[in-house]
């Protein structure tokens, strides 16, 4: 059974920053590409980053883009998404997913086959 856990995600004060990980288990992590979404309340889920298995090649969306870095540790089967100079807005429960076999990274929710359950990031400010 394909599962993917997050964790790392706390409370934080503005311009702080957190590490988030996704633990990949039951398939063969290098087959798949992996994404972090948010959702934050009354809000629709959001794409933030993906991480491609083909090349590594690494997709942020405008917002994340010089303070995020999605990276992988396939020895563990884990992606991470370091987030730097977060602010109130990037509160929100943070996913991360993976679409079916060979689909390739996307910014729609629904082109994804596999969620984890979230992790909560609060920013203060």
């Amino acid at each position: 059974e394909m599962r993917l856990v997050e964790s790392g995600g706390g409370l934080v004060q503005a311009g702080g920053s957190l590490r988030l990980s996704c633990a990949a288990s039951g398939f063969t992590f290098d087959d798949y590409d992996i994404a972090w979404f948010r959702q934050a309340p009354g809000k629709d889920r959001e794409w933030v980053s993906c991480t491609s298995s083909i090349d590594g090649e690494t997709y942020y969306a405008d917002y994340a883009e010089g303070r995020f870095t999605i990276s992988s540790d396939h020895a563990r089967s884990t992606v991470f998404l370091q987030m730097n100079s977060l602010k109130p807005e990037d509160t929100a429960v943070y996913y991360c997913a993976s679409p079916p076999l060979d689909a390739d990274c996307s910014w729609v929710p629904s082109d994804y086959q596999y969620w984890g359950q979230g992790t909560q990031v609060t920013v203060s400010s």
